[in-house]
């Protein structure tokens, strides 16, 4: 059975200070060109997936992330604000004044799930599931939001899935493809204020 995010299982004062982490990753990245502290050890906290997402006036700016990171939670959300404001190829890289205009959104994984073809449209539920398809070396993932701000079914999310991993959008029906559900937790600066520091997780 896919794993379901555990309601609160991330504290909302702990949501606050990552939203925060990822915030003054950012304006380190832009502003001085400091790169996130790698160093801590690597067992320190939890180790989840996890996708840091840019809007900027209620359009995309930017999303990345590390869907099986080794590092801790705090270290994988660091490395993936700055990567979302630096690396994604479908926009520049974030420039100071846009800073303060960001809202900061992040998703924290759960681990996947390989769903049989015959299986995937009783078992995938758009919205709640997000979906990783490989095929020959290709690979791409979609987080379980973007069926909901899309309106996507689950044949158009999975068609889509392919799109991201470079394939035809009906790869999801090769005999050799593999679908990968999973969920996530979700929040973002709209809901818990980036200062709300707190205690660790």
């Amino acid at each position: 059975m896919i794993a379901e995010p555990v309601p609160g299982s991330i504290p909302r004062e702990a949501r606050g200070r990552l939203l925060a982490l990822a915030r003054r990753a950012i304006r380190a990245y832009v502003l001085e060109q400091l790169l996130p502290d790698e160093s801590s050890p690597r067992h320190a906290g939890q180790r989840r997936g996890a996708f840091v997402t840019l809007h900027q006036d209620g359009r995309l700016r930017g999303c990345m992330g590390r869907p099986d990171s080794p590092e801790s939670l705090e270290s994988a959300v660091a490395i993936c604000a700055v990567l979302a404001a630096s690396r994604d190829p479908r926009f520049p890289p974030v420039r100071a004044h846009e800073i303060e205009a960001l809202e900061i959104e992040i998703s924290i994984l759960t681990p996947s799930e390989i769903v049989p073809v015959a299986e995937v449209f009783d078992r995938l539920h758009p919205g709640r599931h997000g979906a990783v398809v490989s095929l020959r070396g290709f690979r791409g993932l979609l987080l379980p939001q973007v069926a909901a701000e899309q309106g996507w079914g689950s044949q158009r999310f999975l068609e889509e899935t392919c799109r991201k991993a470079g394939l035809p959008p009906g790869a999801w029906r090769d005999p050799e493809v593999r679908i990968e559900l999973f969920t996530a937790e979700v929040f973002s600066e709209a809901q818990y204020p980036a200062g709300a520091a707190g205690p660790g997780l």
